[in-house]
């Protein structure tokens, strides 16, 4: 095993196909990351740190000091003692990050899109696969007179999907329209 890979008794093991999907796929994740912006980056650190529990442990100290102080509880002079400015502080706070959340919630819909694209492209040409496979078999089937080269739902399945159909079909059963007859 000094290449890396498992070998096939490995019940981990996967295919190397499937290997090389996946070095592929995470290369191109790398290659994305490599080329996000200065400020894709700073958006996602935000976004990364706000979302953790040392942003809430920082909060509740700086908070709950900024509140004992200006309560009077310490023997420091209070600097905001009807606690408009922690409003402020807190709102304006509460803007950015909620802003830089919905840069990187933006960026990972993106990132979502292209996976889905994929994945319907995939699909798509998997089905187009099976359909040959299908037609294949069901000759070899006819030529050997078994029974179920005969069954209709074959030649269905045999045919290649059309994806615009398809979406227009999905359409009509929402909108709760008949299919066209």
């Amino acid at each position: 095993m000094a290449t890396g890979r498992r070998r096939s008794s490995d019940p981990r093991a996967v295919a190397s196909v499937v290997d090389r999907n996946i070095r592929a796929l995470v290369e191109r994740e790398r290659e994305h990351d490599r080329g996000r912006g200065l400020e894709d980056r700073i958006a996602d650190a935000i976004t990364r740190f706000a979302g953790s529990m040392r942003f809430v442990y920082l909060h509740l100290l700086l908070y709950g000091a900024w509140i004992v102080v200006n309560l009077g509880w310490l023997p420091i002079r209070p600097f905001d003692p009807t606690f408009v400015v922690l409003a402020m502080v807190a709102s304006v706070e509460a803007i950015f990050v909620s802003t830089f959340v919905l840069i990187s919630q933006n960026r990972m819909a993106t990132l979502a899109d292209r996976r889905a694209d994929l994945d319907l492209q995939i699909s798509l040409l998997a089905e187009h696969e099976i359909s040959r496979v299908i037609t294949l078999v069901g000759s070899i089937a006819q030529r050997m007179q078994i029974e179920e080269a005969h069954d209709p739902e074959l030649k269905e399945l045999a045919r290649d999907v059309e994806p615009a159909r398809i979406m227009d079909r999905i359409s009509q059963e929402r909108d709760g329209e008949a299919p066209p007859g």
